[in-house]
């Protein structure tokens, strides 16, 4: 038995990185998967966009545990496209139990050089895309009778950092869904959590768009400090936010609801 047995999870930002790795972890533990993806460009992103082919893959690897998946492309923002995505994965998989909130994007610039378009692509995504997404799904969670709703908010979630300024506020919008959604939906038996990742080993998160922020910090030095690890270690692997994901997906947090669980190694602690 796994720790997810005979559940159906709903996943956005599916194709890779961490959305891949939650659910490649929740169908090794047994859970059957819907995922979802935008797998096209945005505006202004310093890393490749996810591919059609990106999505294929997460397929195949769901697929190689003996578990079953529906993926849809489909853009957050758009909710009659994400209703129809998780509609169709429910009509095909029976049932849902678990609801991971992950699609995101980032956007570095110094406050200044943020434009109207940036800050408005990072909020409709980040922020709104959440809110769709637990709005759109948490119905099916009731149908069900309880649940797990877990939102990817990040260590810029609980304090500020430079370069990030539509990020962090996103990411903080993320608690407050995170907060009222969690009472909301208690009454029904679903729990929501949020997770809050330090740097993380994806292309979001260790790619090209990152490289900025090192000459940035030479001109603001007294930043530098914001994105140290007190654990000796400068970047996690989407794994590490997979386990915490499976912990608040079980059973194991039948109890645990309206948590920001940290996966920073310390980063928040100041």
């Amino acid at each position: 038995m796994g720790r997810v047995d005979g559940k159906v999870a709903f996943i956005t930002g599916a194709a890779r990185g961490q959305g891949r790795s939650h659910a490649v972890r929740l169908a090794q533990e047994g859970a059957d998967v819907i995922a979802i993806d935008l797998c096209g460009p945005v505006p202004g992103i310093g890393y490749p966009p996810a591919t059609p082919e990106d999505l294929e893959q997460t397929v195949k690897d769901v697929e190689a545990l003996d578990r079953r998946i529906v993926a849809r492309q489909a853009d957050v923002r758009d909710r009659d496209a994400l209703k129809a995505a998780i509609d169709e994965g429910v009509a095909e998989l029976g049932r849902l139990d678990v609801v991971v909130a992950n699609a995101g994007i980032c956007i570095l610039a110094p406050w200044d050089e943020v434009t109207p378009e940036v800050f408005r692509d990072t909020l409709d995504i980040n922020l709104t895309g959440v809110w769709n997404t637990v709005q759109l799904a948490a119905p099916h969670l009731v149908t069900a009778g309880g649940g797990s709703i877990v939102l990817t908010s990040s260590a810029a979630g609980l304090k500020g950092l430079p370069f990030l300024t539509p990020y962090v506020a996103a990411k903080h919008g993320v608690v407050g869904l995170m907060r009222a959604f969690a009472h909301e939906l208690a009454e029904h038996h679903i729990r929501v959590n949020s997770v809050h990742p330090t740097g993380v080993d994806t292309p979001m998160g260790a790619g090209d768009g990152m490289a900025q922020i090192g000459a940035w910090l030479e001109q603001h030095p007294r930043l530098a400090g914001m994105f140290t690890n007190s654990l000796p270690i400068e970047i996690t692997q989407p794994v590490d936010i997979s386990n915490a994901v499976l912990f608040l997906a079980s059973d194991e947090a039948r109890y645990v609801t309206a948590l920001t669980m940290t996966v920073d190694a310390g980063n928040t602690q100041y």
